[in-house]
């Protein structure tokens, strides 16, 4: 038994090594690569402060200082390595834990973390055993995250096919994306997804980078083109599905303290607003001046949660709007009763990203007039996006920068934060969804310091409700919002601001 042992050990080492060969001999931008996955981890896994991650087959160290840099340094790391000549790499951090492993769970037994991950180690000849042994050291609720090689990479396959002809081949054995999927069920996890990620792979030169970075998230989520991405993404939790997480203040930056109001929209949301508002408070109550969700005329218990909420809470005060509805009416409504310094807006379905909203906070506190949760950023996370929503999102920003002449990625997402000043300059006239055009076009062409800040965004689950955006219904609403601005825009009829903060008055991207 203990010989079979270590023959996976050895699989693990093997692939251990041969992934850091490639990331520094073949990987022209593999630093780029890394904060890529360790973004997407935090965004996936929506990161609190204390919970522990446990970094498997972390080899010369390459992915651990970027996993440090996104938790902040607020999350315990552990990082292990199966190669038994692998010295403890000069790149981690004082209070990073490292350990080598010849045997699982070896000095791991007894250990249990909230979040592990790891790169390219899955493997045909110690899978279903490794996978069992990582179930094990999760705690209840906890849940992994691994970025895997594609076979059906065609690259990689062209790759195979040659060295093969000169008499090479690759030691890897790896597994598809339905195996992988079938494996994990097979274990026992739940709230499994295996989605193909990243197109941004060999052969690679500076232009193609820049192209592929853009047109990436539109291929991995379009039918058929998306099986030929560079690799797989693989989440998975232990059961239970809901866990109790720490909810502690990420309140940082004094001068914003009772400062925000936050506006919800509402319709029909009775299933989303009430852990919407307890955690907004959890998180950021030190910060919140009021939150003021709007019901739009809901049908179900809306109106009933957010009374019951608002006799609990002194801060909360509700809107309940007449007829006729839309969430351009709503978010019009919530800004003209909204008396903070700054206005957040955000969709009610967004309780599962409120950890990553302390961007926002931070590029406030840094002086940006309005900030945006950018969903196409490189950096930004999309599962189970409408191939035609990127697409149509995709063009308006595209035919924006064209008209305009600026730089942007996503002014149409609802997640903004704005000073009031911003707020009330703008002139809102779209009664449905185009509204967010126009609060996100509009304080550009003012003129105020804007940042975009990268979050995830995942479709609605059943237990959340669904969403009542048609893309058919509202894309005349886009488009005429943005001919209608750049005709103003080139009359000059769009009001500038007297005093402006010249060191921040481009649109900054990240």
């Amino acid at each position: 038994m203990d010989d079979l042992r270590d023959t996976r050990i050895d699989t693990l080492a093997l692939r251990e090594k041969y992934r850091d060969q490639y990331f520094l001999h073949r990987d022209p931008i593999y630093q780029d690569r890394l904060l890529w996955r360790a973004h997407t981890f935090r965004h996936i896994m929506h990161l609190l402060p204390t919970q522990s991650i446990l970094e498997l087959g972390c080899g010369r160290g390459l992915f651990t200082p970027h996993l440090c840099r996104v938790s902040r340094g607020e999350n315990p790391v552990t990082s292990v390595t199966f190669r038994a000549q692998q010295a403890r790499p000069d790149s981690l951090s004082a209070d990073v834990e490292f350990l080598y492993i010849s045997a699982l769970p070896g000095p791991l037994r007894g250990k249990h973390y909230d979040f592990i991950v790891a790169i390219d180690l899955l493997d045909q000849r110690n899978c279903g055993w490794f996978l069992q042994q990582i179930y094990e050291l999760l705690r209840p609720g906890g849940q992994v995250l691994f970025y895997e090689s594609n076979p059906w990479n065609l690259a990689l396959r062209a790759k195979h096919c040659w060295r093969r002809l000169r008499g090479g081949d690759d030691p890897r054995r790896l597994l598809n994306r339905p195996v992988l999927y079938e494996l994990m069920s097979e274990v026992g996890f739940i709230r499994v997804f295996a989605l193909y990620n990243d197109f941004v792979y060999a052969p690679l030169t500076r232009s193609l980078i820049w192209f592929l970075r853009n047109m990436s998230i539109l291929l991995e989520n379009a039918r058929g083109i998306q099986t030929f991405a560079g690799s797989i993404l693989l989440h998975a939790q232990k059961p239970p599905r809901t866990t109790v997480r720490p909810l502690r203040s990420l309140c940082e930056h004094a001068q914003l303290h009772r400062a925000i109001s936050v506006v919800i929209p509402c319709h029909n949301e009775e299933m989303n607003v009430e852990p919407l508002v307890t955690q907004l408070m959890a998180l950021y109550g030190d910060y919140i001046h009021e939150i003021i969700p709007v019901d739009d005329n809901s049908t179900d218990r809306t109106a009933e949660v957010l009374r019951r909420l608002a006799g609990a809470e002194p801060r909360v005060k509700p809107v309940f709007r007449t007829p006729p509805n839309g969430v351009g009416r709503a978010l019009a409504d919530g800004y003209r009763v909204a008396t903070g310094q700054y206005v957040l807006s955000m969709d009610c379905d967004f309780q599962h990203l409120l950890p990553e909203i302390r961007d926002l906070f931070d590029a406030a506190a840094q002086g940006y007039d309005v900030v945006i949760g950018s969903r196409f950023s490189r950096h930004s996370v999309l599962l189970n996006y409408p191939f035609k929503k990127i697409l149509a999102n995709r063009a308006f920003h595209a035919l924006g920068q064209i008209l305009f002449l600026r730089q942007f990625r996503d002014l149409t997402n609802n997640l903004k934060l704005m000073r009031r000043e911003v707020v009330e300059r703008l002139q809102l006239t779209q009664p449905h969804f185009a509204v967010n055009a126009e609060t996100g076009l509009q304080p550009l062409l003012m003129g105020y310091s804007l940042r975009e800040v990268p979050i995830s965004w995942i479709n609605r689950t059943p237990d959340m409700g669904s969403s009542s955006f048609h893309l058919g219904k509202v894309g005349r609403g886009y488009m005429a919002v943005l001919f209608r601005l750049w005709w103003k825009h080139l009359a000059g009829a769009i009001a500038v601001p007297l005093k402006m903060k010249s060191s921040n008055s481009e649109s900054s991207l990240r």
